[in-house]
């Protein structure tokens, strides 16, 4: 039967043999015991390697490489925006803590190949796999096929042994420190980590368990109506209400009035009468203050008044003259009326709102209100970022291309050529596009779909290529490597955990639980930040990850080329 296939559908057809793959890997991917999941890059990578070694069918031409850069750059894309934030001052303890684990696994990962007579392929599996991170194999290789005094042959022999080292240690580096970042650690120190975690969500004012199918029942914007019963406030023009509550630093707004079965659009010169009744839309707390009943009349429901068209738009400030500017003068100006700012975000990060917030160029501001009032708005504060699914394949094509003329050899050094390879440049321009997305959102659109289709299955469709290829030499090269790998496996996993740990505990003084989420983050091992959070019964030590977890990714994925020039 595998003949049969071989010859007449997969041979013919090669990447009839690579989708099958994929579908069996993600399969493989599903398996979960506990807090342990084999992960749909490591199930692609399995299946590969075992469905290589029956049907030994070799996959050519730049596919591989085409969907290995696609990964690097949504990579780069996605961590952009926290790695530059990362270089900032404040964060130059976690920054510190991460170049210690990073800088620590390399050391190790090479003093362990070094000590076994690892080749570079064994070298740089062994360094993936234990830090858990498959884009070295690509990195690797393809730093493999650029290095001085190996034939196109033997770093292809080399290349496949990366894949089976990691595809051996892999499991090590997942499991192992899913155990000693959660319990072991803080046991060696006697604490609890989910009592330590309390107290520090108190201090931060910090929600313990938050749940993620959860929303908030309160609104901060609301829309009401009212019939209008109260001779004090009959008589009033719209504009003199609202001006009123201007000066009681209040936001409440009539956008609408029904006069007779009549709707009246907004008009600040219409006088309001008794029998009326007006759409009032304010801030809830400015509406309470108000006391409505009291000034109005009684709350009605009324559909059709209250059922106009409103929109929620993202606009990015533009003009120079609203940095410094405040959240509380913003919102009294004139073309703000009936408008609510309802987040503000700054490099892609939200920023707690509050009335005293400055505003800077290329800030982001999300505003809710009226149709009309809304753009309005936008037109005077900046440009609307349109909300839509597609993506800006110009840039990303763009970026895509640039990297790679960034890694195309062109130096030489002794006869050899240097470079940073096209999947280092693929990566340095995924940091650098998603950062100015970041700071300019207004072009460079990766809805998140997309970007997980960029990155998940780029990666997966790699390993599934470099499975197949090493499949039929998968059972020769582990018994050659032997069990020594699965022991350099998990020392390679858990001492830059130790050396992170007493660098962090000792000198750095961090609190156990922000330093165990970046020893985690720092590592990138995935496993182990979801077993901190159910052990915790928190999401704290979630608040220490992401800054190593970003710095962590780029410096371990080049790492795949230092090992394989330090064995090489």
């Amino acid at each position: 039967m595998v003949d049969w296939l071989r010859e007449h559908v997969f041979a013919p057809y090669p990447e009839l043999l690579i989708f099958l793959t994929v579908a069996v890997g993600f399969l493989i991917g599903r398996v979960r015991y506990k807090t342990f999941a084999v992960g749909a890059v490591t199930g692609c990578l399995v299946a590969g390697l075992l469905i290589g070694s029956q049907v030994r069918v070799p996959i050519e031409g730049p596919i591989r490489s085409v969907f290995f850069l696609m990964f690097l750059f949504a990579l780069g894309y996605d961590v952009g925006p926290k790695f530059f934030r990362s270089l900032r001052r404040d964060a130059l303890p976690q920054v510190l803590l991460t170049l210690v684990v990073c800088v620590g696994g390399l050391l190790c990962c090479w003093l362990l190949a070094e000590l076994l007579g690892y080749g570079p392929g064994l070298a740089a599996g062994l360094l993936g796999g234990a830090l858990t991170q498959s884009s070295v194999i690509g990195v690797a290789a393809d730093t493999l096929a650029n290095l001085p005094g190996l034939t196109p042959a033997q770093a292809q022999d080399e290349a496949h042994l990366v894949a089976i080292a990691y595809a051996v240690t892999y499991p090590l580096g997942t499991v192992l420190p899913a155990i000693l970042l959660p319990t072991l650690l803080p046991r060696l120190l006697r604490r609890d980590l989910a009592a330590d975690c309390a107290v520090l969500a108190a201090d931060l004012d910090e929600a313990a368990d938050p749940d993620l199918d959860a929303g908030r029942g309160y609104y901060e914007h609301v829309l009401r109506a009212y019939d209008v019963d109260v001779d004090g406030f009959a008589g009033r023009s719209i504009g003199e209400f609202e001006e009123e509550q201007r000066e009681l630093d209040r936001r409440i707004y009539i956008t609408r009035v029904r006069r007779k079965g009549t709707i009246i659009d907004h008009d600040a010169d219409t006088r309001l009468r008794l029998g009326d009744t007006v759409a009032v839309s304010a801030m809830r707390g400015d509406l309470v203050a108000f006391d409505a009943r009291t000034h109005i009349g009684f709350e009605s429901d009324d559909m059709e008044l209250l059922g106009y068209r409103t929109a929620t738009l993202h606009i990015v400030l533009t003009g120079h003259g609203l940095d410094g500017v405040t959240v509380r003068t913003l919102r009294h100006e004139p073309f703000m009326k009936g408008v609510f700012i309802v987040s503000q975000l700054r490099a892609d990060s939200e920023l707690p709102l509050g009335r005293d917030n400055a505003l800077r160029r290329g800030d982001t501001l999300v505003l809710t209100g009226p149709e009309p009032l809304v753009e309005s708005a936008a037109e005077r504060l900046g440009k609307a970022v349109p909300t839509t699914a597609a993506t800006d394949m110009v840039w990303i094509a763009t970026g895509l291309f640039l990297g790679g003329c960034i890694g195309i050899p062109a130096l030489h050094a002794a006869g050899a050529p240097v470079s940073l390879s096209t999947s280092t440049g693929a990566l340095l321009a995924g940091l650098v596009f998603g950062y100015v997305r970041a700071r300019r959102p207004t072009y460079g659109n990766l809805p998140s779909a997309a970007q997980w289709l960029l990155g998940t299955l780029g990666l997966c469709m790699f390993v599934t290529v470099v499975g197949l290829n090493a499949g039929p030499t998968f059972a020769s090269g582990l018994s050659e490597a032997g069990w020594p790998l699965l022991l350099a496996g998990a020392v390679g996993a858990t001492l830059p955990l130790f050396l992170g740990f007493l660098f962090g505990h000792y000198v750095q003084r961090m609190p156990l639980p922000i330093l165990l989420g970046a020893l985690s983050g720092a590592q990138t091992t995935t496993a182990a930040i979801g077993a901190l959070s159910e052990r915790a019964r928190s999401q704290i030590p979630g608040l220490g990850c992401t800054v190593p977890y970003a710095l962590g990714n780029v410096l371990l994925t080049l790492w795949g080329s230092a090992i394989v020039l330090l064995t090489g």
